[in-house]
């Protein structure tokens, strides 16, 4: 079976992760691809090491009422950019919107695929959740559908790679600015706060008030580490019990016993948590990881095509972590 499937936003870095993982994808076939400054190009040009099957696809100036034929589209586009451009897609081409215009917006689903697959399975309007969501939810949501932590008061101390900030960030992201620095922003306010908030409360039925999200940048390119201080009385032996259940059945999320690395997930689309509490204390500390390119944006969004497909949704995301 063959799916055709368009990338929107193919020169960012959220796009070119896409096409990677689409390139070799038992039934995504690549039929278009679209971008602004690389429009014109052959995808050979902006990617030399692609399959030669995609070498002369020519790169389109993104128009959405000049679509070819498509199954799915990937829209990989900054905050904002996509909202009114998606709404002009066809009804029937299935969408993935990696950017953030369209989470918990009404008409699209939310798709954190590893906590409610079920959810997407034949939708056709998929918001992907942020990295940082992605790396603090997923060892989270054991916690909260358990109650065995209270969702208010969470304090949420996350470590990026530079990547996460786009092809196209300012001068702040570059190697002078951030090799051999420690970089926190986004203080108080951060884009993701929001959605974080507002899963915590669909997870745990009650109020995400004081909820302090830090990210900062660290010196290397993919992963995210996010270390969470809750508050609660469960041992450690209970939160990793929860979470081995509540993931039994989900093929990308590793339950460990010692903290997770970011090298662990880098260039996957896995996601591992861990967990240690002290009950004397009423502290819980649980820990993510994933790769913000992977899990955190194109990784999922293959895994949630492969949902709303019908497919087996571990299809194209077989590959194991890029070590050391």
């Amino acid at each position: 079976m063959s799916i055709r499937v368009g990338i929107v936003g193919i020169s960012g870095f959220g796009g070119g992760e896409a096409l990677r993982l689409i390139a070799s994808h038992p039934s995504f076939e690549l039929v278009y691809a679209a971008g602004e400054s690389s429009a014109g190009s052959r995808l050979v040009d902006r990617f030399p090491g692609v399959p030669a099957k995609l070498t002369e696809l020519l790169i389109q100036k993104w128009d959405p009422a000049a679509l070819p034929p498509l199954d799915v589209l990937f829209a990989s586009l900054p905050t904002g950019a996509s909202a009114d451009a998606l709404a002009r897609v066809p009804k029937d081409v299935k969408v993935v919107d990696i950017g953030g215009d369209h989470r918990y917006v009404e008409g699209w689903v939310y798709g954190l695929a590893d906590i409610w697959p079920t959810g997407i399975e034949g939708q056709t309007r998929i918001a992907n959740p942020g990295c940082f969501p992605a790396a603090t939810l997923i060892p989270l949501a054991p916690l909260l559908a358990d109650g065995l932590i209270e969702p208010g008061n969470i304090v949420m101390d996350v470590k990026t790679g530079i990547s996460g900030a786009g092809r196209g960030g300012d001068s702040k992201f570059g190697y002078a600015e951030n090799n051999e620095n420690l970089i926190p922003y986004g203080l108080l306010k951060h884009v993701h706060m929001p959605e974080i908030a507002r899963t915590i409360e669909r997870l745990s039925g009650g109020s995400a008030a004081g909820l302090v999200f830090t990210p900062h940048l660290v010196p290397m390119t993919r992963g995210i580490l996010a270390t969470i201080y809750c508050r609660g009385e469960a041992t450690t032996d209970r939160c990793l019990d929860a979470a081995r259940r509540f993931y039994a059945e989900r093929p990308f999320v590793r339950v460990t016993d010692k903290p997770p690395q970011t090298k662990w997930a880098s260039g996957s689309n896995l996601a591992f948590v861990s967990y240690a509490a002290d009950p004397e204390r009423n502290l819980v500390i649980a820990m993510g990881v994933v790769d913000n390119l992977g899990k955190g944006a194109a990784g999922q969004a293959v895994q949630n095509a492969n949902l709303m497909c019908g497919l087996p949704e571990t299809a194209g995301l077989g590959g194991a972590p890029v070590w050391p």
